[in-house]
């Protein structure tokens, strides 16, 4: 397409969960909750992490760093949509739904890498416990958590499409997909590399995590007392539950996309990873850690 053909776009419609307006308020109240129950959970996290010595180590560090992620991740949909409602207005400039794309990818990845990470740490701990400090060193730890620029170069390959006239997205956020299929351009190429680094950064995750949980149970197998085995095990559990819910949630919603054509439905199952998946999280790691439940007993009776 020539440049003179190009459509200079200022702003985007987000149609996801807005159209029926007698519904509105209690989506407005239901999503409003879950916002404040995700950020204050992921933040008593965080905190009691930090408060307490004792889980300053590399693996309650990535569980801050998950903690921070998710709240991330949930602030980059969630406002917009709930400001969207407020006001009756259901537009995005087209710097922020570029904007929303790029934080929304770079904190799935983060996601994605933060848990595959914490599955290596649980391998190191379990199958190598006396080469614990040495292999997951902090200069290590910071460097596997920065992994920002496939999002950043998405963001840039969208920044080079054309639209046409018709710019309403059946979605609550600029979710790359549907942002993809109003354009007027070629988008193969695009295409192309947004499904290639789906497959990728879904499967070599996925792999290292069973790698990981292979070793795991094999070493687990070899201890001979039932007592020891649970320990072992439970250190693991909380991991294993936030990662199921993950991966389930986010590959169910593509699938479902390429199956059922209903922006609806799509726009529901997105929900899933997107809200429910970051609310979930603190659950799963305050009820089934004891050292993470004491952390917080001990920063409330601080507190108190």
């Amino acid at each position: 397409m020539n440049s003179s053909n190009k459509t200079r776009v200022s702003e985007f419609l987000l149609l996801g969960f807005l159209e029926d307006k007698d519904f509105q308020p209690l989506i407005y109240g239901i999503f409003l909750s879950m916002y404040l129950v995700t950020v204050f959970g992921n933040m008593l996290i965080i905190l009691a992490i930090l408060s307490d010595p004792r889980l300053h180590t590399p693996m309650y560090f990535f569980l801050s760093n998950l903690s921070f992620v998710d709240i991330c991740f949930i602030s980059t949909t969630v406002p917009k949509m709930l400001a969207n409602i407020q006001t009756q207005n259901k537009v995005i400039t087209y710097a922020g739904c570029i904007a929303q794309v790029y934080f929304f990818l770079l904190f799935v990845e983060l996601d994605n890498f933060l848990l595959t990470i914490m599955a290596y740490d649980r391998y190191v701990a379990i199958c190598h416990p006396m080469h614990y400090t040495v292999i997951m060193n902090y200069q290590l730890c910071g460097f596997l958590v920065l992994v920002v620029l496939h999002a950043l170069f998405q963001s840039l390959m969208m920044l080079q499409l054309s639209f046409g006239t018709q710019l309403k997205i059946p979605h609550f956020f600029c979710e790359p997909n549907q942002v993809i299929q109003l354009t007027c351009s070629d988008t193969f190429i695009d295409v192309l590399v947004m499904y290639f680094t789906l497959v990728l950064l879904a499967t070599v995750p996925l792999i290292g995590i069973f790698y990981s949980y292979f070793k795991i149970v094999s070493s687990i197998r070899a201890i001979s007392s039932v007592q020891g085995k649970y320990k072992a095990f439970s250190t693991c559990a909380s991991h294993l539950l936030v990662v199921s819910l993950f991966y389930c949630t986010g590959l169910g919603v593509y699938l479902s996309s390429a199956t059922n054509h209903s922006s609806q439905t799509s726009a529901a199952a997105s929900v899933m990873y997107t809200v429910v998946t970051p609310m979930m999280n603190p659950f799963i790691y305050s009820l089934r850690n004891k050292d993470v439940k004491s952390a917080l007993k001990r920063l409330f009776g601080k507190k108190l």
